[in-house]
């Protein structure tokens, strides 16, 4: 089969986001400058390079109570600022849950009764117990073709470990068991690890 996404596939859902899989899933929180808290599920999410630490994520898709776009993005644009929590299976309802459509003042860190605690570099709540949470600095919004797609940028300020997921100096991911999104409605969780050498490593 070969199409042109302008055309369209023909096919009950679209396959785009399930063929680029698996994709980490960046747990988002931010604060508005009234001080209400958000916090979002993305699986268009990646880090891009580290010196310095930067990462990505992508929004689409609009909210009716917000201009254009989601509240995540929103409050990032507002007040540059916002800290990725690293999704884990354990805490996969919690994740799926807060991905609902709240009202922009509502707080899901509340709603789903998930355990915050306040960022040390920017003015946000992070998921207490998440395997690892990224203080981020807005760098960057692009606009991607497209009508409400947005680019998001950020340099890292700040990395909370939890504690159980060091092991002998490094940050073990066989602690926990990362998430990933798949496309459609599936998911994964990695429970399996290999290590594979560079050449010339």
């Amino acid at each position: 089969m070969f199409y042109r996404p302008e055309d369209g596939h023909t096919l009950p859902h679209d396959p785009f986001k399930a063929i680029v899989s698996p994709r980490p899933i960046g747990w988002i929180s931010t604060r508005d400058a009234q001080g209400n808290n958000n916090l979002a599920p993305y699986s268009f999410f990646n880090a891009i390079a580290d010196n310095p630490p930067q990462v990505m994520f992508a929004s689409t898709g609009v909210k009716p109570d917000r201009d254009g776009t989601k509240d995540s993005v929103s409050n990032i644009i507002e007040t540059g600022e916002f800290c990725v929590n690293i999704a884990e299976y354990s805490a996969r309802e919690a994740m799926n849950d807060t991905s609902k459509a709240w009202a922009r003042e509502d707080d899901e860190f509340a709603k789903e009764a998930i355990e915050a605690g306040e960022c040390e570099t920017i003015n946000c709540q992070r998921v207490l117990n998440a395997p690892a949470s990224l203080e981020c600095k807005l760098t960057r919004v692009i606009e991607l073709p497209g009508p409400s797609n947005r680019l998001v940028l950020g340099q890292v300020t700040g990395i909370h470990l939890r504690d159980n997921c060091l092991v002998d100096g490094r940050f073990d991911v066989t602690t926990y068991q990362p998430l990933s999104r798949l496309g459609y409605m599936d998911f994964a969780k990695v429970s399996e690890l290999f290590v594979m050498k560079r050449p010339g490593d």
